[in-house]
């Protein structure tokens, strides 16, 4: 195990609007105001999106199995937020529910917003941890 400690920095509070794209408007808020370490809180409505609901078998690299939200779904989830060279990264697992049916994973990408989702990032500040490609997982990873 690895660690550092940081201080608590600025908290941004954003509303995303129906069909605004989840995961692009988190980074563009990230370099506008360069934060370089963050967790980011979701709460509301998606419409689509697809995440990672775990690795096909247990071994090294793993093969993500991608499952699809094709329609409205509530979402509750946390995530980090830390830069692979000049681009910041998202990483968010979430629970996304529709009726009494609820789904769990990492959501990776074409994540819209449905009517409205509500997010809080919070600045870490006094860590330098930043992700990078792990080549034996072949997945970008968290480095401290």
């Amino acid at each position: 195990m690895k660690y550092q400690v940081g201080e608590t920095g600025r908290v941004v509070v954003a509303r995303f609007e129906h069909e605004d794209n989840i995961l692009q408007g988190l980074n563009e808020i990230a370099k506008k105001e360069n934060i370089r370490a963050g967790t980011v809180y979701l709460v509301g409505g998606m419409r689509s999106g697809r995440f990672a609901v775990g690795p096909e078998k247990e071994e090294i690299p793993p093969v993500p199995v991608l499952r699809e939200l094709k329609e409205s779904h509530e979402i509750v989830g946390i995530g980090t937020i830390f830069w692979q060279g000049e681009e910041p990264k998202i990483h968010f697992h979430g629970a996304y529910g529709k009726f009494d049916s609820v789904k769990v994973g990492c959501l990776r990408e074409n994540a819209e917003t449905f009517f409205i989702l509500e997010a809080i990032i919070i600045e870490i500040r006094g860590v330098n941890a930043v992700r990078e490609l792990d080549p034996v997982s072949n997945m970008v990873l968290l480095k401290l």
